[in-house]
């Protein structure tokens, strides 16, 4: 049975999406095996869904495999850490054509900058007094993937540094703390020049995350469309409607597209696969209905 498209435009509907276009498995720091995220994505109703763990596509052959025999539509994705004026800021890059060109040289190099900058947290960790941190970190991501922030975090809480990784972050993990390296990612331009030369759509993640004034994330915004950026999470979980609005004015005024994605991690806390906040009315349009994207969303429909 053919599933019911997704639309063209926002029309402010309160009714339910069934997109995700920003999750995360045990392929990076998600807790879901990348087949589990799609049965769990199948579970909630969704019907169109992109896996984009840290700077890499090794869970997207397993998603991709599960999502066909769910009858889910997969695309293809990776979030890439980039760095602009101090700031950690992350970029989706969405593959229709999955990861080729530059792009996989660029993963590559991602991979041994985490390694490097994984060693670089630890030591900043065991003089805050998190000793053999590393090897803790190890311990929970629970294989040998790339390390990130949160499996340090979650070390922290398993020796009681802390209460919970929101805290770990608060205090020791989160931007301008010590274990927020970010020295070792490229700039944005690069990054998107990656995402572009693989025939992928570059999408902003989560914008309004960063504790940026209106007139800095606009800065951001220009930035990013000058370097070839497409998109930009008009939705990234909840958040302030009033806010999204705004936002919205912010990417049309810039010819950017909308996605809409959770950055879901684990199952437990207040988000799941496909939990939104309210997509206002705007003209600003779908990321989906991106020239390089459209074709590989409205397959099932």
């Amino acid at each position: 049975m053919p599933m019911p498209p997704l639309p063209d435009r926002f029309t402010g509907d309160p009714g339910p999406l069934t997109i995700d276009l920003h999750m995360h498995s045990t392929a990076s720091d998600g807790t879901l095996s990348p087949a589990e995220l799609v049965a769990l994505c199948a579970a909630r109703g969704l019907t169109h869904m992109a896996l984009t763990d840290h700077d890499t596509v090794d869970g997207v052959a397993e998603a991709a495999a599960a999502a066909e025999a769910q009858g889910l539509v997969l695309i293809a994705g990776c979030e890439l850490s980039t760095q602009w004026r101090g700031h950690n800021i992350h970029v989706v890059g969405l593959l229709p054509a999955g990861a080729r060109g530059t792009l996989v040289a660029g993963l590559a190099a991602q991979a041994e900058a985490r390694t490097r900058r994984a060693e670089t947290i630890a030591a900043r960790m065991e003089k805050l007094g998190l000793p053999d941190a590393l090897a803790r970190a190890r311990e929970q991501a629970g294989s040998e993937r790339p390390l990130g922030r949160p499996d340090f975090a979650r070390a922290l809480v398993a020796a009681g540094r802390v209460p919970d990784v929101a805290t770990a972050f608060n205090k020791y993990l989160g931007d301008g703390k010590p274990g927020d390296v970010k020295m070792l990612w490229p700039g944005i331009p690069e990054a998107v020049g990656w995402i572009l030369d693989a025939g992928g759509v570059a999408v902003l993640a989560h914008p309004l995350r960063h504790g940026l004034t209106r007139r800095k994330r606009g800065l951001l915004l220009d930035d990013f469309a000058a370097a070839g950026g497409q998109a930009a999470e008009l939705v990234s979980g909840f958040q302030n409607a009033d806010v999204t609005r705004d936002l919205a004015r912010q990417l049309q005024e810039r010819s950017l597209y909308a996605s809409l994605g959770s950055d879901f991690h684990s199952p437990g806390g207040h988000l799941a696969p496909g939990s939104l906040g309210p997509v206002p009315r705007t003209a600003t349009p779908p990321v989906w209905t991106h020239p390089r994207l459209a074709p590989r969303f409205t397959q099932g429909a």
